[in-house]
């Protein structure tokens, strides 16, 4: 097994959800190194976005790669992905080995500070297929990720993801849970995630 690869994990006795946390799944120096990389080598982009008939600018920057050209839509936005480069690739072959999987696209965020944000969603477009696995990997600045469950209003989690860290949400709990990541007004400085996911 690499080197790399974490020697904790967390799970999260959760209703409805199958959810993992693997804190150190990139050691720091290899975490710090892929965070200068991805912020210089990937082109970023700001989409607009529509809620309720008002648009704005998406309060993050993001970016899409993946296979044979498949486009990712969410929230009424329609991105067209890049073809993969070496860095991602790196990081995904890294991520399959841990999730037994084969990803086709990454969707990349870049949060400049904590003004930057997500707001509740679920990973549950169609073209994700039925139980859809999301691994989402940290880097940079940690941010506070939220979990609700849609109907037991007590069951919720928050997990603060650390820089180089990877977490795993797949089975049902994107049809039982929401997530965000909230903004926040401590001075923090930028985080990029990178989630992985296979397009059916």
């Amino acid at each position: 097994m690499n080197s790399l690869f974490p020697s904790e994990k967390l799970n999260f006795n959760l209703p409805d959800a199958d959810i993992t946390y693997y804190p150190g799944f990139f050691n720091s120096e290899k975490a710090n190194e892929l965070f200068g990389k991805l912020k210089t080598e990937i082109p970023w982009q700001q989409d607009d976005i529509t809620v309720f008939g008002k648009t704005y600018a998406q309060p993050r920057l993001t970016a899409l790669f993946g296979n044979e050209g498949k486009p990712y839509s969410y929230s009424n936005i329609v991105m067209h992905p890049h073809k993969w480069n070496p860095l991602l690739m790196f990081v995904k072959n890294e991520v399959e080995e841990i999730c037994q999987v084969h990803f086709t696209t990454v969707l990349l965020n870049l949060y400049r500070d904590g003004k930057d944000s997500n707001g509740w969603h679920a990973d549950n477009e169609k073209e994700l297929g039925q139980n859809p696995i999301i691994a989402s990997v940290s880097f940079g600045a940690e941010r506070s990720f939220h979990l609700q469950h849609n109907t037991l209003k007590e069951s919720k989690l928050k997990i603060n993801l650390e820089h180089g860290s990877l977490l795993v949400m797949k089975g049902k709990t994107q049809h039982f849970w929401k997530h965000q990541i909230p903004k926040t007004a401590k001075p923090i400085g930028e985080r990029i995630n990178l989630t992985f996911r296979i397009l059916k």
